[in-house]
């Protein structure tokens, strides 16, 4: 029991780097005191006129000249939800960030536990038919109601077997518990195991990499470096049974919601274990639950995405990151953590192996594994009978393009269809073109919000020609009637998007499907697991962005062909030439990943760029063993340590004025100590200078050692805050950026 004079140090979700104190819960209003320890429970605090709830980090008593302090409202846990090793990791996570511990906390929670509500039930959920051995009239035949009534005829079904035997079940079942039909109903989450299924004898450098995992004697960092369809999946899944042999939780990171059903329905059939899921793409209950059954220690083997890294883990015994190399594990908002990073750290505090796994892996971690931090484990051939696909560089300088596609490619598809084979067109640029032109006056479509006189934003075409849209903000207008400029209506979409591609291949390919898979054509639950599912088996051709390069096995999928190259091969960014080849190795590695051999068709107006040569001729391996001496000698991460500092605002030169006056404070704690170096580029205006109306800018800060830059930036970052030029500008702090945007 608390005695009456205990303050509790609360962490409040404010952008402030401060804790708040208050006395407990006044024990007559009826709430109770945790049992079992006060440290890591949430309490609801008056705050100002409001209510808002925290987590509770430390008690203590009231300093001899503190003010009167307000009580707190209520307690809202039984019991702490952030404890030991997560809390602990938590407060690393904010001190390493230098963000507030409260909004550091708040991210760490689901929403429905950030809003105060209690801990939800933990139990799974089927469904039965409310009437066995009838079949229901007036149901259309081959419906998805009609499908799902035929597979309740066998019997109830648990949601997750629903979600893998019948993509998009859900709408259908409404439907039918809305008729009187079916109905949902609790069932104990241990009867949703299915029976595990065995799976291939692992070659000789799987089961090596296996073994190494499976014998690690605690905290071990390997990095699963295969080439594409290697076979990471079946070393993670060797790697989880053991882990769950001995009693122990194990945690899957993926870069993309997309990635998740197919990887949960495979896990589920080989493991034997409820496998839960954790991505945006669940609502706020779903996510609580899981998250709640993790900290009850029920669930044993959780997969999800970047903020599945928050989850507790009571019975810790193995973390896996697949594509560690993919830029969606870097949280580019609020707080800019990067999940790769946080499970090493949790790893290590939790003393148990972490599996960072890719074809592609990050220069970092290349970098790591190489200075002998990581445990290196190769896979250098395709599993079963697989073999690399055949790739071909189609130069399209001086030949006729229809919406972006030589006549070469064309028939390549035709003849990879003709063969009976499945084809990806691979475009990394979503909509119908990129800008609206007047082929008259030479006008175009800009945003008025982030574009100006300077440096204009197009807009992009959707919809096939009928609405703009900016990828940036999220405007959007309806396409002009006629030039706003000269009133011609000569106003011509530029550029090829996936949704022109779609157009073109779906009118010359009449007899196959042509399926898009972007961000617009994705949106809904289930929705990529319905489009791969209308695909089947059959000859059909793919048109996606960089959502169909991570990760998915089509198994018909016997060419692929990349268009639109060239953008990526000339950019500013010192990261691009990494980005790219990564992007193209695992877009490549697609095709011939079964028993049909593969072909790669790489268009592009730059045949002879150094780049292409080296990936075509070399791999990933050579690209990176050429760009690494590179980023050494010039400075670059991984051999030094960048953070930066951003700022916006609506007034242009008000950014600018907060980072001159935040990089003669950065400065200035360092005068004293002759030893310490920080390196200063800017302030400049961001890359993109203007977005929705707010001026960009932004400071780097870099020094050679970690060290250096996080004592700068500890001694720094309360001169920060309080400085007048902060209230005029929205600013951040992004420590090892990925993108300098």
């Amino acid at each position: 029991m608390a005695a009456p004079h205990t303050v509790l140090r609360v962490a409040l979700p404010l952008p402030v780097p401060r804790l708040f104190d208050y006395l407990p819960p006044d024990a007559e209003t009826g709430h109770a005191l945790p049992p079992d320890g006060l440290v890591g429970c949430r309490v609801r605090v008056p705050f100002g006129p409001r209510e808002l709830v925290g987590v509770v980090v430390a008690t203590g008593g009231p300093a001899p000249d503190a003010p009167e302090l307000r009580a707190a409202l209520a307690w809202l846990d039984n019991a702490p939800l952030l404890r030991g090793e997560l809390l602990a990791s938590l407060r690393w996570l904010s001190r390493y960030t230098h963000a507030p511990l409260g909004e550091v906390l708040a991210t760490a929670l689901p929403a429905a536990l950030r809003r105060g509500d209690p801990l939800p039930d933990t139990h799974g959920w089927a469904w039965r038919k409310l009437s066995p051995g009838t079949t229901p009239t007036r149901l259309r035949e081959g419906g998805g109601p009609q499908r799902l009534v035929a597979l309740l005829d066998g019997g109830s079904r648990d949601e997750e077997a629903l979600d893998e035997r019948l993509p998009g079940w859900r709408t259908a079942a409404r439907a039918l518990a809305t008729r009187g039909l079916v109905e949902r109903f609790a069932v104990a989450a241990s009867q949703l195991a299915p029976d595990p299924r065995p799976g291939p004898m692992p070659n000789p450098a799987q089961q090596a990499a296996i073994d190494v995992v499976r014998e690690a004697p605690g905290f071990t960092a390997c990095l699963l470096d295969g080439v594409t369809g290697s076979g990471k999946t079946e070393v993670y899944l060797q790697a989880i049974a053991a882990c769950l042999a001995r009693g122990r939780q194990a945690l899957v990171l993926v870069p993309e919601i997309g990635l998740t059903p197919q990887m949960l329905s495979r896990f589920r059939a080989r493991l034997g274990v409820p496998v839960h899921a954790l991505h945006s793409g669940l609502n706020d209950g779903e996510r609580a639950r899981v998250w709640t059954a993790a900290w009850r220690g029920e669930a044993r083997v959780i997969v999800g995405t970047r903020s599945a890294v928050f989850v507790p883990l009571p019975s810790p015994g193995l973390l896996v990151v697949d594509e560690e190399h993919d830029g969606s594990y870097k949280q580019q908002d609020g707080i800019r953590y990067h999940a790769r990073d946080l499970a090493l750290v949790r790893g290590k505090a939790l003393d148990v192996p972490v599996l960072v796994g890719s074809a592609t892996p990050s220069l970092e971690s290349l970098h790591n594994a190489r200075a002998g931090r990581y445990v290196h484990l190769r896979l250098r051939q395709r599993a079963g009978n697989a073999v690399p696909p055949v790739v071909r560089v189609l130069d399209v300088r001086k030949r006729a393009l229809d919406a972006g596609l030589s006549d070469q490619l064309l028939q390549g598809v035709r003849a990879a269809l003709d063969a009976g084979g499945q084809v990806l067109v691979f475009k990394n640029r979503r909509g119908y073109a990129p800008v609206l032109l007047c082929h008259d006056c030479g006008w175009s479509a800009q945003c008025r919000r982030c574009g100006s006189p300077e440096q204009g934003r197009p807009m992009t075409v959707h919809g096939a020609g009928r609405r703009l849209q900016c990828h940036h903000c999220g405007a959007r207008q309806p396409v002009p009637m006629a030039c706003p400029d000269c009133a011609s209506l000569a106003l011509q979409p530029q550029g090829v998007g996936t949704e022109r591609l779609e157009e073109l291949l779906a009118e010359r390919f009449a007899d196959v499907p042509v399926l898009r898979i972007d961000r617009g054509s994705t949106r809904g639950r289930d929705a990529l697991q319905r489009h791969f599912a209308t695909l089947g088996d059959a000859p059909g051709i793919l048109v996606g962005t960089q959502m169909l390069a991570k990760g998915h096995d089509l198994p018909n999928l016997t060419l692929v062909a990349v268009v639109g190259v060239d953008e990526g091969l000339f950019s500013a960014d010192f990261r691009a030439g990494e980005k790219l080849s990564q992007l193209l190795v695992q877009v490549a590695g697609r095709a011939g990943r079964a028993e049909r051999a593969g072909t790669v068709l790489l268009q592009t107006h730059h045949p002879g760029h150094p780049l292409l040569q080296t990936l075509i001729h070399g791999g990933y391996a050579a690209f990176a063993d050429g760009e690494l001496p590179q980023r050494e000698a010039a400075g670059f991460p991984p051999f030094v340590h960048l953070a930066m500092l951003r700022a916006e605002a609506r007034p242009a030169e008000a950014p600018l004025a907060f980072l001159r006056a935040a990089r003669d404070c950065l400065a200035s704690t360092l005068a004293a100590d002759a030893t310490a170096t920080l390196a200063f580029d800017g302030p400049v205006p961001a890359p993109m200078a203007r977005r929705a109306g707010m001026h960009r800018a932004q400071l780097a800060l870099s020094a050679a050692d970690r060290r250096t830059l996080h004592v700068a930036l500890d001694r720094a970052m309360p001169s920060l805050h309080a400085l007048p030029e902060a209230r005029r500008v929205r600013w951040s702090l992004d420590v090892d950026p990925t993108d300098l945007y």
